[in-house]
Parts: C-alpha cells; sequence; structure tokens
C-alpha cells in the first residue's frame, strides 16, 4: 500500500507514533520534547493531543495558507549586509512551555532587567561598583558602547532601560540560563508579534482550546512604559528606525503600526528650542518620547559619533534637559559585554543581596590576570568570546569554540598574549533542542532542532512586565547557530499554556481617550515616499497602455489595427515613446520582444516590472499606512510581471499578461480611493498619481494629438487615455482631432483628461495645511492654479504640439514645487521649518 493510502487509515494514536517514534534527543543536550528516559515533558503532550486529530494533509493546507498569508502581506526580513528581502521563515509548529515553569522563568528575566538597571545607574552615575571593587574600571571605560557624555545625565522617566531582552536556553541540568543580555535596541519584538498572528490563524482551534496566554495586555502595558515620564499627558512617541534597508525594518513597521506610534528616521527629526521636533508637512511638531532601533553612538553626530547619518544632530541635549523620553537610554548597550559577564554574580549579591535565578555560562575575563590563567589551563575545554559587544551582524560567530581552538592554537595564544582584555572565556553552552517536522517517503515525523529563545520584558508604570511568549530561532541543520536570523533559520512562535481558559484582550487603552478623526501629523519623509509611491504605480500604467495600444487591444471599432506593420508611423511613435522612457533597450525590436521587455524587463530601468518595484520599495517603507489587502494586490502585480526572461513569449501570452496587470494597477487605485483615510497620507498618493498622469497625457498628446494627427493615431490616444468608450458614445462619426484632443485635454468630466487631474491636484493643494495664515498662496498652489487657468479659459485648436511641451515642463515644474514645499529632499530643500521663516 502506497504512503498516501497508508495514511489515510491512519488515526490519531498510530499518526502519533508515526511522528515520534524515531525521535532521540541528542546526546549531552537537553531537549524540549523528550526527557532521557523517552517520555514526553511539559506541555507538549497537551498540544500533541490536539494535533493529533489533524491530517498531515490538512496541516500542509492550513500552512501552505500561512505562507501565502506572509508573502502577501509582506512580512519579510534582510540578512545584514544584503539588500535583498527574504519572505519570513515561519516554522509550523511552536513552542510550548507550560504556564508553572514560564512564571519561575518571568521571576528570573525580572531579576536581571533590575540588576542591569541598577548597574546602568552606578555606571552612568556614582561608580561605586568600580569604587569598592565589584567591577575593574576597565570594562566600563574600555567598553565601546560606554558613552562618556551620558556620564551624569539622569534618563528622562527615571529609568535607563524601557526594555530588556534575553537570549536564553536550557543548561544540561534542565534549567533556564541566559546567553547573551540585549539592551542596546533590542530586536525581535515585532517578530514575535508577527509569528503570534500568523500561527494562531493557521490554528485557531489549537489556540483557543490550549488556553494559550495572550500578548496584547504586554504591548499595552510597553506603550504606556513608553509614554511614562514625558512632559506632557498624550505624548506623540515615535520609533526611530535607521530606515528600510534595516535589517529588521519589517518589524520596526508592524510595531509603530501596532502600537500607534509614529515611524520617523533621523532626517524626519531636528532639534530646535531646546526639544526633539518632528518634520511634518504641517511645519515642527514636537516629539515627546523616542523608541530608537538604532545603536545609541548613532543617535547625535555632534556629541557622538560624528561619521553618524542616522541619527540627529544635537540630540543629547534633549536628554540633559529632560525634554525628551528615550527607550533605552544611550549607552545602555554597555551591559551586553561579555566581560560584565564575569562579574555578574557578585553584583548580583552585593546590589540586590540574592544570587542570580538566572545564570549565565561561567565567565572568565583574560584582562583578570586570574581570569587570563584560567583560560590559558583550560583553553581547550572553553569558547572564546570578544569582551566588549561584537560588531553589528558578528554575533555568535565571533565565538570560537574548543575545535576552532585547537586549529587555530598559535594564533589564539599570541592574541591571548598580545591584547587579553579583549577576550572572555566562557564554559561551553551548546543551544538545547525542540521538535521541527521532517518529511519522508512515510510520511512527517519529528526530528530535534537547536533553537534560541529570545524573552522580552517592559518596564511599565506598575513594574516590569514580561510578554509571556517570545521570539524563538530554529536551525534546520543541527551544526548552524540560530542566534540570528538568515538562510537556514526557521522561526517559531511561543505559546505559554495556562491550565485555565485566558481572555482574550484587545490593544485598547483604558479610560476615555480624546476622540480624533485623523491619524496624526504626516512625517515629510512619509509624505515624498507616498507621494512616488502614486507616481511609480501610474508610470507603470503608461507602459503597460502603450503596450496594449501596440498589441492592438484597443477594445473599440474606431481604432485602426497597427500591429500588421511595426513600420506604420503610428506604432514608430508608440516605440519612440518607450525608447525615450527608458521602457526598451531599442526601438526597432520586433513586437513579441518589445513586449516583453517593455513589460517585464529587468535591464530596462523604465519598463513596468521596474516601476511596479520601485512602488512596492516606497510602499515597503509605508507598511504603517497601506492596508493589507493594497500590499497583496502589489505582490500579486509583481508575481505578473516577472516572467523568465529566459523565455520568449507569444504576443497572446503578452497581452493576457498586460491586460491582467492592468486590472490590478485598477484594484490598487481602488483601495486606495476607498481604504485610505482622506488625511494627508492619501492627498499625496493622489497627488503623485494625477500629476504623473497629467505629464505622460501630454507626453501622449503631443504624439499622437498633434496637428497632422491620423485616425491611428487618434485611436491610439483614446486608448491610452482609457477613453474609447466614453468618444464612442458622444461622437458617431468616428475620431476628430477636436473633439479627441478636448476629451483628453480639457474636458473637466472625463477622468482622464489633463484638466481633470490638474484641478484634482488644485483640491489636494487647497486641503493639505499652509504654514502661514496671511492668505497668500503657496508657490506650488500658485502654479497649480496658473496651469488649471490656462486648460479651463483654452480651445482644442490652441494646444498645438509647442504648447503641450511648455505646459508638460511646466507639470514637472509642479512636481519640483510640490516636493520643495513638503519633502526633505537635501540640504538646500525648502523644509518647513526654513518656509516658516520665510513666510
Amino acid at each position: 500500500m502506497s504512503p498516501a493510502g497508508r495514511q489515510g487509515e491512519e488515526g490519531p494514536p498510530e499518526r502519533l507514533a508515526r511522528w515520534t517514534g524515531g525521535y532521540r534527543p541528542q546526546p549531552g543536550l537537553p531537549d524540549e520534547f523528550m526527557a532521557a528516559d523517552g517520555a514526553m515533558r511539559g506541555a507538549w503532550p497537551r498540544l500533541l493531543e490536539r494535533l493529533g486529530d489533524l491530517g498531515e494533509a490538512e496541516i500542509m493546507a492550513r500552512f501552505v495558507s500561512a505562507e501565502r498569508h506572509i508573502r502577501d502581506t509582506g512580512i519579510s526580513f534582510r540578512i545584514y549586509g544584503d539588500q535583498r528581502e527574504h519572505a519570513w521563515p515561519l516554522g509550523s509548529l511552536p513552542l510550548v512551555i507550560e504556564a508553572d515553569e514560564w512564571r519561575t522563568l518571568s521571576e528570573g528575566l525580572v531579576q536581571r532587567a533590575e540588576l542591569m538597571e541598577a548597574i546602568l545607574a552606578d555606571v552612568y552615575g556614582p561608580a561605586g561598583l568600580v569604587s569598592a571593587g565589584l567591577l575593574p574600571a576597565s570594562v566600563v571605560a574600555g567598553s565601546p558602547e560606554f558613552l562618556r557624555p551620558l556620564h551624569g545625565v539622569s534618563p528622562p522617566g527615571g529609568r535607563y532601560l524601557k526594555l530588556y531582552a534575553a537570549d536564553i536556553g536550557r543548561a544540561p541540568d534542565g534549567r533556564w540560563r541566559v546567553l547573551a543580555d540585549r539592551t542596546q535596541a533590542p530586536s525581535g519584538l515585532g517578530y514575535a508579534l508577527e509569528n503570534r498572528m500568523v500561527l494562531s490563524r493557521t490554528y485557531p482551534d489549537l489556540y483557543q482550546d490550549l488556553h494559550v496566554e495572550r500578548l496584547p495586555p504586554f504591548f499595552q502595558s510597553f506603550r504606556e512604559g513608553l509614554a511614562a515620564g514625558a512632559e506632557r499627558a498624550d505624548p506623540r512617541i515615535c520609533l526611530l528606525t535607521s530606515g528600510p534597508y534595516s535589517s529588521t525594518y519589517v518589524e520596526q513597521a508592524a510595531l509603530a503600526r501596532y502600537l500607534g506610534l509614529m515611524l520617523v528616521e533621523g532626517d524626519d527629526l531636528v532639534m530646535q528650542d531646546g526639544c526633539l521636533q518632528v518634520r511634518t508637512v504641517s511645519g515642527l511638531k514636537r516629539a515627546d518620547a523616542l523608541w530608537r532601533r538604532i545603536d545609541g553612538d548613532y543617535l547625535d553626530p555632534i556629541e557622538l559619533n560624528p561619521a553618524s547619518r542616522l541619527g540627529v544632530p544635537g540630540l543629547i541635549e534633549a536628554l540633559r534637559n529632560g525634554s525628551l523620553v528615550m527607550a533605552n537610554m544611550p549607552g545602555s548597550g554597555m551591559v551586553e559585554s561579555g566581560a560584565l559577564a564575569a562579574y555578574l554574580p557578585g553584583i548580583a549579591r552585593a546590589l540586590l543581596g540574592e544570587d542570580l535565578r538566572l545564570e549565565s555560562p561561567r565567565t572568565w575575563w583574560c584582562g583578570d590576570p586570574d581570569g587570563l590563567a584560567y583560560v590559558r589551563d583550560h583553553l581547550d575545554d572553553l569558547t572564546l568570546r570578544p569582551a566588549a559587544t561584537p560588531q553589528r551582524g558578528a554575533g555568535r560567530d565571533a565565538i570560537l569554540g574548543p575545535h576552532a581552538l585547537a586549529a587555530d592554537r598559535a594564533q589564539v595564544v599570541a592574541a591571548l598574549r598580545d591584547r587579553p582584555f579583549d577576550y572572555v572565556g566562557q564554559e561551553p553552552a551548546p543551544l538545547s533542542t525542540m521538535p521541527g517536522w521532517e518529511r519522508t517517503e512515510s510520511g512527517l515525523r519529528f526530528v530535534p532542532r537547536p533553537f534560541a529563545l529570545r524573552v522580552f520584558a517592559a518596564r511599565t508604570p506598575q513594574g516590569w512586565r514580561v510578554m509571556p511568549g517570545g521570539f524563538c530561532r530554529i536551525s534546520e541543520r543541527p551544526d548552524v547557530d540560530p542566534i540570528e536570523m538568515r538562510l537556514g533559520i526557521k522561526s517559531a512562535d511561543v505559546w505559554i499554556l495556562s491550565g485555565s481558559p485566558v481572555d482574550a484582550p484587545t490593544l485598547a487603552v483604558q479610560g476615555a481617550p480624546r476622540v480624533r478623526r485623523i491619524a496624526g501629523h504626516l512625517p515629510s519623509r512619509a509624505a515624498d515616499t507616498l507621494f512616488w509611491y502614486g507616481r511609480y504605480t501610474e508610470r507603470a500604467e503608461a507602459v503597460i497602455r502603450l503596450v496594449l495600444a501596440h498589441l492592438g487591444s484597443v477594445g473599440d471599432a474606431v481604432v485602426t489595427d497597427i500591429t500588421g506593420d511595426v513600420r506604420a508611423p503610428t506604432a514608430l511613435r508608440i516605440r519612440a515613446i518607450l525608447d525615450e522612457w527608458g521602457a526598451v533597450s531599442a526601438p526597432d525590436l520586433p513586437t513579441a520582444a518589445m513586449a516583453q521587455e517593455a513589460l517585464v524587463g529587468r535591464e530596462s530601468r523604465g519598463s513596468a516590472r521596474a516601476h511596479i518595484l520601485s512602488a512596492r520599495t516606497n510602499a515597503a517603507t509605508l507598511r504603517t499606512r497601506l492596508s493589507g489587502e493594497a500590499w497583496r494586490v502589489l505582490a500579486d502585480l509583481v508575481d505578473l510581471l516577472s516572467l523568465d526572461q529566459a523565455r520568449d513569449f507569444a504576443e497572446s501570452q503578452l497581452l493576457r499578461r498586460a491586460e491582467r496587470a492592468l486590472s490590478h494597477i485598477a484594484a490598487l487605485s481602488g483601495l486606495t480611493h476607498e481604504n485610505m483615510s482622506r488625511a494627508a497620507g492619501w492627498h499625496f498618493v493622489d497627488l503623485g498619481r494625477r500629476i504623473e498622469r497629467a505629464i505622460n497625457t501630454c507626453s501622449f498628446a503631443m504624439a499622437f494629438a498633434g496637428d497632422e494627427a491620423s485616425a491611428d493615431d487618434l485611436g491610439v490616444m483614446l486608448a491610452l487615455c482609457d477613453s474609447q468608450v466614453t468618444y464612442g458614445a458622444r461622437y458617431m462619426q468616428g475620431v476628430a482631432l477636436d473633439p479627441v484632443r478636448d476629451m483628453v485635454l480639457l474636458d473637466p468630466y472625463n477622468p482622464r483628461s489633463v484638466a481633470f487631474q490638474v484641478e484634482a491636484v488644485l483640491r489636494h493643494l487647497a486641503d493639505l495645511p499652509a504654514l502661514s495664515a496671511d492668505g497668500i498662496p503657496e508657490p506650488q498652489r500658485r502654479l497649480a492654479s496658473r496651469i488649471a487657468a490656462e486648460f479651463s479659459a483654452g480651445e482644442a485648436g490652441d494646444f498645438d504640439g509647442v504648447a503641450m511641451a511648455r505646459l508638460e515642463s511646466e507639470l514637472e515644474r509642479l512636481a519640483d514645487a510640490v516636493a520643495g514645499r513638503y519633502f526633505p529632499n537635501g540640504p538646500h530643500a525648502l523644509r518647513p521649518e526654513k518656509l516658516a521663516g520665510l513666510a
């Protein structure tokens, strides 16, 4: 009997036996699933009892749906140093832990967070630990994360740490231990949230029946902790990112969206009047709290790292005068030091009066003579790590285990002789394992996989609160360390199983919040991105319509078929525009090759695919503002325009692909108009589309609606403006120059005419904020009014090629004027604060 048939007759007991029958923990490593005697541990029997009721086909179908959801919603990550996005690799099994065990773990995590807070307060204050001999001065002063300008600066809000995280694993004795402390700018919180959202919808029945502890109360408390200490009752909280090419940008955007924070980059911020201000399209708005996701020394190029282009000049002054609450305080990364780990047990007894409940592997700092002697004597039994925090992206790759030490023993001995203070020796801490799926000929089975678990504690107004879950990373290979996300690493949701039903809370605030009808002020950078998202989408549509026109898909009898002769004047004009726009490499390609290159060419900067990829790049920075439906349509559009470049496609295939792509762009436009709130963000998306459409229509009119235009030219002009049906219903005698010009240029009732676009631009600009109250229109509004007046007062015969070229230039000037007023485009741009000074 085939494996499929055999599985079809299996019941839950047989299925579970096959899944777990060959599972064996690796020698010497603790395993979450199975004890040494072969019995299942902890909460795993509860999970498998419910999971076994699902057939393997059902499990795989559910997870295919989950992977589709991940793709459609754009959950992704970047490997450090790699600009490509990789789909988020979520595993189909959660890590499950009983609530009683989690409670004990949480107590140790809170104790450790308090210890880190106390150490930071001491090293940036009285330095009592150094004076008492509990911590060598060189461990503090020699750490690159100890920021001297922050010495003596009391943290606004009274706390150095708002968020503490720890990477943990099981020791051979079964107890949890801390592999690394994370206090600089802990990542993973957003990915843990995304994991929960995906897996809870993948297994909603299991999620409910197993009484999984919920995450929203933790995030609500965390947000309250971010606001604590701010001077205003309704503070503006910003999340500072290094930008869309950050390896964790997706999770930062997810957190900003979920918590209602303003996602900002350094260019969005400026110091003025001793306070941190956000550049918005409405002018400068004060930031009261800042959750930073960049390293502390990059925050201020004046007082900290002068090479930084990520921070804000003068930012440290806002911390000195107490006008800004920050999570975490700059310099908090100092307690991540490997050298500090050697002294933590003694410091804990001195500061807290108790031993650590969550210990680290025993560590010896080689800058201490006794520590160096021990490491030298036991070099073959220890791992060697940097004493200071590893460089970004290095992670545990900086560790040299016993095997590596043996291979490079001479170099290691020399390094310990020349610069011993750069290293610590540590007891080996191999990662424990948990089950993962493996497919075999007989079906699925469990195999042990090494994992690392990051857990989080947030400082709230009521004290420390531990998130009931975590960020788990699993290696698909036993010899790969999953401490950082990279290829071959999967993530897992972490389920804390309560013994009784749990409430299903939402991220609701307590009390009665002030009623609002807009999301808040729009940062100038976000406005810039939204504007270009609209322009790139419209450019892609224009290219697709040109290809469709050349392939003969014009859809109305008033248009003559031009596909029979590629040398026909109308066909040559289409090719000339595609060539001018960079959509094709040459204007004399065969029709099918031309269409394929213009639609999906990877080397063509002006292809429809290139424009959609640019739109997606902009959309990636707008995850807090675009709906999930819009992202899914955009992902489908990218797929449509990602044909195999090595294959030649027939004209009919390209025609169908172009028509489908056009439908997807129409869907994007519809989602923009139906799903986006009519706040500033929507105005800029539509502004970009309207201005770009007007510019493109002027270009089309110069080519196809000139004084010598043929019937084929005019038919293509109508097709490019999607106006054939309206024209046919209005004029029964066929195409003529003046009626076509009037319809595509001057008709205020045609949503594709230039006049319609300019009137829409005027309305958008009128609805956007002005920086002065003197009643004088700003430059962009004056220019738009002049263009609108010319179209509203003109007649079809006035718009020859010369007039259209001039108006196209005026529209380009209008786009630049909008950018100059609202966007932070370099040091000489008219940013809002500069304009305010000129008003």
